[in-house]
């Protein structure tokens, strides 16, 4: 999957999320860490708040970071900034 918006946060967040969740262990590991459920994630999965805890989830495993980077076609650092714009237009701490 390779992202066709680059520059939009929201979409790599997305896109991010979506080539985590490819990944059975990565995904279970977001959800045990989180405390989310499937249900409440495919609800929440727009949200500004979820989408940087993806991101940041991520970032915390340099692995997973670079691993989801390269499915959809960008560099770590996009994503990273991705969640830093997205907390910056939210307000988010």
């Amino acid at each position: 999957m390779v992202l066709q918006t680059p520059n939009d946060p929201y979409a790599l967040a997305l896109a991010a999320l979506a080539a985590m969740l490819t990944d059975e262990r990565r995904a279970q590991r977001f959800l045990d860490l989180t405390g989310i459920g499937t249900d409440e994630l495919r609800h929440r999965a727009n949200e500004p708040a979820l989408l940087t805890a993806v991101i940041a989830f991520l970032e915390s495993h340099e692995p997973d970071l670079l691993s989801v980077s390269e499915m959809i076609g960008v560099n770590a650092e996009a994503l990273v900034a991705a969640r830093r714009q997205i907390e910056f237009e939210r307000g988010m701490p």
